[in-house]
């Protein structure tokens, strides 16, 4: 399988550094981001730039310090509020910014002059019991969008991707096709693997699901907790 691995240090601060935000900081950027990027332990260099976590300010000094290490950005953004996280990850070159529940008129505007691929996260609102993110709003502006399961054991203990795909037709106003090209063809842009996955083109990897016998391509979302993959294919080798 292709994996691809994201530093995301500044998702929280230490418990040892709630009075020490700055030190934190300094220990991200002098220390912790060198030893990343020369040990080449990660591909990505992410924030959680939101109310209550990393400012705009702090984003953009962490983000900075791993681009000159060659850390492409990513960015955990406007979950909780209006962060400008959008903004700062799109000054950046952000591969993708996730979450984006709260994203109005300034922050499309922003992500359609870019090309940094929105990510939603619909299992996180559904968890949480948070409003979505405005995904119908976003697509009729003319921007892409892509979707993934934040599967972590914080705030979306559940990495199904059908499930995903549910959410994000029942409660962003997607359509079945919009879902599932949002969940294979831009996740693999906004993972940086757009060029050997995503779709099935020649000269791709042969990374395959191979489903039951269904009526239509709606019946992956509609049929949600359901199982209906029969088998899976890797690299042109069923498993």
């Amino acid at each position: 399988m292709i994996i691809k691995s994201t530093f995301l240090g500044a998702h929280a601060l230490p418990v040892e550094f709630k009075e020490k935000r700055s030190e934190y900081i300094d220990l991200l950027v002098n220390r912790l981001i060198p030893v990343i990027a020369d040990e080449g332990l990660a591909d990505y260099n992410d924030v959680f730039c939101d109310r209550g976590f990393f400012t705009v300010e702090e984003t953009d000094r962490i983000l900075e310090a791993g681009a000159k290490r060659g850390l492409r950005p990513k960015i955990h953004a406007n979950e909780l509020d209006f962060s400008g996280g959008i903004q700062v990850g799109v000054k950046h070159n952000a591969l993708s910014v996730d979450h984006l529940e709260c994203t109005g008129d300034d922050e499309i505007k922003c992500l359609l002059d870019s090309d940094t691929m929105p990510t939603l996260l619909p299992s996180t609102a559904f968890f949480l019991k948070i409003h979505y993110p405005p995904a119908r709003k976003m697509i009729d502006a003319g921007l892409p969008v892509a979707l993934a399961s934040d599967f972590n054991p914080g705030s979306s203990p559940s990495g199904k991707m059908s499930f995903v795909c549910t959410l994000a037709c029942l409660y962003l106003g997607m359509s079945p096709e919009e879902a599932i090209n949002a969940s294979t063809l831009n996740s693999a842009y906004a993972m940086g693997v757009m060029d050997e996955a995503g779709s099935f083109v020649k000269g791709k990897q042969a990374n395959l699901f191979i489903t039951k016998k269904l009526p239509s391509l709606a019946s992956l979302p509609y049929s949600f907790g359901s199982d209906l993959i029969e088998s899976v294919m890797l690299n042109g080798e069923f498993q």
